[in-house]
């Protein structure tokens, strides 16, 4: 019988194709839903989130995880109650206009997920306008994440975050404003108004649940 504990390892490991059949055999045998995702899944991701960060793994290692822990909740959706998959909240995630990178913001979405949020992922290359749409056509949205993995795309994170900070669901629904990639920095962060600013995605899974507490 498939336990949470062996979930959880399953997770840890990054075996995805092992992983959805062990979540249906803990379904099968009575484990209830939320029990599988938060102590079997999630506890797995921030373990994952916590190696990451002390060095001991990397983002391949980090990137299989999160893949695992996918295919496990494709099996759980349909048993959970509508809503707890993203439990955490509302998140809309893209880079910039001018930015063609996704590895980072893919690992980035894939992490929010793995914390409970339901992602809105825009894709690259993404126009200030369009994240303005994202959050008036979700108006329960907690969060827009914003990167940029270039240094010639910075101003475009400059413009986006002032259009958002302009925007009057700013004030209103308490949207919050995440920024990351390579070169952007803690004063970088600052200096345009976002609310916070994470080096890696582990980090931002975690400050993201800080955010909005």
């Amino acid at each position: 019988m498939a336990g949470i504990q062996e979930i959880y390892d399953l997770v840890v490991k990054g075996k995805a194709k092992l992983t959805a059949p062990a979540v249906q055999e803990a379904l099968d045998a009575g484990c209830a839903p939320t029990e599988i995702l938060n102590q079997g899944m999630i506890r797995a991701m921030d373990e994952v989130g916590a190696r990451f960060k002390a060095g001991d793994i990397f983002v391949p290692e980090m990137l299989v995880a999160a893949r695992a822990m996918k295919k496990g909740v494709e099996v759980l959706k349909p048993h959970l109650a509508a809503g707890t998959a993203g439990a955490a909240g509302k998140v809309i995630i893209g880079t910039v206009a001018g930015d063609l990178h996704d590895i980072g913001k893919n690992l980035v979405a894939m992490m929010l997920e793995s914390a409970g949020f339901e992602v809105i992922d825009l894709g690259v290359d993404v126009p200030v306008q369009k994240f303005l749409e994202a959050v008036e056509a979700h108006p329960d949205t907690r969060i827009v994440c914003c990167s940029a993995l270039l240094t010639t795309t910075m101003p475009s994170l400059r413009d986006t975050v002032a259009a958002l900070n302009e925007a009057p669901f700013r004030s209103k629904v308490k949207v919050k404003v995440m920024v990351g990639g390579a070169p952007i920095t803690q004063a970088f962060s600052d200096e345009i108004g976002a609310d916070a600013y994470t080096e890696d995605a582990a980090s931002c899974a975690q400050r993201a649940k800080e955010l909005i507490a």
